[in-house]
């Protein structure tokens, strides 16, 4: 090729860049968006963020600010709460180009699904949502597995080492009214644990004022503290076994790891508990023995959830059966009176 360009009079010339790099992906256009029922409510920053994907979340607030974003022909600021029938002005911001995903789609066993509502008996060991480490999460998954579903949202969380009952949301008026809910106090959330000790009281209040902070390395965690938020928990008595005791905890407020940090400041440690259980025998029941099976996981599900329909405000009470693994764990211990 070199011997032809110098034969032929004619410089050499360099490779052709990528294509990518030769043609500019094509402009982006204004877009008028009129608000659905289903969006009215939300503040018009996290609906930007959730429209204009792959935009750095800090370009999205520099439009805000400028007043290139315009709801009814006027400039709003962040804090601007939708209406139905609002006509939202997203200026040219160019998207990030699609890609295949990386989260694979996943579907969990539904222990109840409407046009509303979507409530799954999540497994152990999956976190509720991306982020501090995990790639993906339930939410990620679901969507991933319902490309078609307008929206999707978690009602509220469970630790990732947690089993059991989790709501979403299909509409966000679903969402809206159940978060008014729990703010109100009004769902009742119930666990299954199996605590280390001689557990005493058939019925037992909690009530242990609650800080959270980071370690060092950035891991989430929460200690008693009195000048921490007021934290409300009962426990009543299921079933003793030698060494151990199995409760049903009602969860009266909503604190980070609240039912872990109760439990173990007060001197009965979850089983295999990472966290705020007692690790040497965590490493221990890893290990099967003749007549016990392995326990691999921490013993908290959240069993049973009460709340009103946010649709029709019928009361509903959905359960999720114990899973099989912590079955077999319980079915291996003494019980004793």
């Amino acid at each position: 090729m070199k011997d032809l360009a110098r034969f032929s009079g004619k410089p050499l010339q360099k490779d052709p860049k990528p294509r990518s790099e030769q043609v500019p992906p094509p402009a982006v256009q204004v877009q008028l968006v009129t608000i659905s029922e289903e969006e009215a409510g939300q503040r018009i920053d996290n609906f930007l963020l959730r429209v204009c994907k792959g935009v750095p979340k800090s370009h999205i607030y520099r439009v805000l600010r400028s007043g290139e974003v315009r709801v009814n022909k006027g400039r709003i600021d962040q804090t601007y709460r939708l209406a139905a029938g609002d006509t939202v002005r997203i200026p040219p911001i160019r998207m990030a180009e699609k890609t295949q995903s990386a989260v694979p789609g996943a579907e969990f066993t539904i222990l109840f699904e409407d046009s509303h509502l979507l409530i799954i008996d999540k497994p152990a060991g999956v976190a509720v949502h991306g982020g501090s480490g995990v790639s993906y999460g339930v939410i990620e998954q679901l969507r991933a597995a319902r490309p078609d579903a307008k929206f999707l949202e978690l009602v509220h969380r469970l630790d990732r080492e947690t089993s059991g009952v989790l709501l979403l949301a299909k509409k966000r008026s679903a969402l809206t009214n159940l978060h008014e809910q729990i703010r109100g106090g009004e769902p009742d959330k119930r666990y299954f644990t199996l605590v280390q000790g001689d557990w005493k009281n058939n019925r037992q209040h909690v009530k242990l004022s609650l800080h959270k902070y980071s370690t060092p390395d950035g891991e989430r965690r929460v200690r008693v503290q009195s000048d921490g938020m007021a934290s409300h928990t009962i426990f009543n008595l299921i079933q003793r076994y030698e060494g151990f005791a199995l409760l049903e905890a009602e969860l009266k407020t909503g604190r980070t790891h609240q039912i872990r940090v109760h439990l173990a400041s007060s001197g009965f440690p979850i089983v295999g508990d990472d966290k705020y259980g007692d690790f040497a025998l965590n490493r221990l029941l890893q290990k099967a023995e003749e007549g016990r099976p392995a326990l691999k996981r921490m013993f908290l599900h959240a069993h049973q959830i009460t709340f009103l329909h946010p649709e029709t405000g019928q009361q509903m009470t959905i359960r999720a059966k114990l899973p099989p693994d912590c079955e077999r764990f319980l079915k291996s211990l003494t019980k004793t009176v």
